[in-house]
């Protein structure tokens, strides 16, 4: 086992700033894995349907996810929509509402109410810069033309660099970076600009979703000069760069196929630990050294660099232990009306533990 060293480690609690909690059932189902996967803080996506455009909505939703599990720190977010105003802007900012998420229209799930033209919310950005709120953008343009899934990062990039120079004290982040160029893209701009980092990006690259319906996801992992960038920047220590896992639950069936497979991978339950197993397979493949990956390392991508970008504390202080003992990923998760597929199912992982 190449890192052995981190057997024992004790490191502060993972935060998850990207989760999909959904509605309803799946809601009932995934919510409680989440301190499974070593999180106790997470920024959730508002994309539910219809999308969350309204501060009610957003902390009723919240309520619902803290009946479900209490020992959970729910960051909420609005869906940025024609109905989202300066007004609505200051009202989230008086209710502890954290950020906005824009989706581009159509490229992703329940995306289709998105974005056409940034243009027509810089009223809304220049208010959410007034109130130190934060933009978290889908970076992926519409397939139109010769956009494609594998070029579509790219091509939004300059949408990134527009906002940032129009907005330059608005915090931005933005999401699941897949790209080298997503990375160069993220480290150009100034601190108010950081990028999250899924858990399966890490590892997975074109080959894995082209064999696999359970690692497609949008955006698309792409080749794996883009996956060892993702593996740089997450152990470099930079503070731009942390953990978002984009954990994003399907019904099992809507992943194997029908009209269309759905879009997203299910990490929920193993967060931390499939970050730490990616690390470990970088250094088994000769993709990093075991001298990169330290606890202060873990620290600052799974806890540290986020809560600093989002102005947030470790309000509960808590502590996760990192064992490996030959524990199994699950072959699914499953209620009496729904079943999901974890990524990596059945493979062997590390273990999560709580600790004082």
């Amino acid at each position: 086992m190449p890192l052995e060293k981190l057997q024992g480690v004790k490191l502060p609690a993972s935060a998850d700033f990207h989760v999909h909690l959904r509605d309803g059932d799946m809601m009932d189902l995934v919510t409680p894995t989440i301190r499974q996967g070593g999180v106790n803080t997470v920024f959730v996506m508002p994309n539910l349907v219809p999308p969350i455009t309204t501060v009610d909505r957003a902390l009723e939703y919240k309520q619902r996810l803290q009946a479900i599990e209490p020992n959970v720190n729910y960051l909420m977010s609005l869906y940025l929509h024609e109905d989202v105003t300066p007004e609505t802007i200051v009202e989230a900012k008086k209710r502890g509402i954290t950020g906005v998420k824009s989706y581009p229209a159509g490229v992703t799930t329940n995306s289709s109410s998105g974005v056409v033209d940034y243009s027509v919310f810089y009223p809304v950005f220049e208010e959410m810069e007034r109130q130190e709120m934060v933009l978290n953008l889908h970076g992926e343009a519409p397939s139109t033309g010769d956009v494609t899934v594998l070029s579509a990062e790219e091509r939004f990039l300059p949408v990134l660099g527009q906002l940032h120079e129009r907005f330059p004290k608005l915090r931005i982040i933005l999401e699941h970076c897949t790209t080298a160029a997503a990375i160069e893209a993220v480290k150009k701009c100034g601190p108010t600009v950081a990028g999250t980092i899924t858990a399966h990006h890490l590892s997975i690259i074109i080959d894995s979703w082209a064999g696999d319906p359970f690692c497609f996801c949008k955006p698309v992992a792409k080749t794996p000069a883009d996956r060892d960038a993702l593996l740089r920047a997450a152990v470099s220590g930079d503070p731009k760069f942390f953990f978002g896992s984009d954990s994003a639950p399907h019904p099992a069936a809507s992943k194997r196929g029908g009209d269309r497979i759905a879009a997203g991978v299910f990490t929920q339950p193993y967060t931390t630990q499939v970050v730490i197993d990616s690390f470990e397979q970088a250094c088994e493949n000769g993709i990093l050294k075991e001298s990169d990956i330290t606890p202060e390392i873990l620290e600052g991508f799974l806890s540290k660099f986020g809560r600093q970008f989002y102005g947030i504390g470790e309000e509960k202080n808590e502590f996760i232990t990192l064992v490996k003992k030959g524990e199994n990923i699950a072959n699914i998760l499953q209620s009496e009306k729904l079943d999901v597929v974890p990524f990596r199912r059945g493979q062997e992982t590390w273990t999560v533990s709580w600790s004082l």
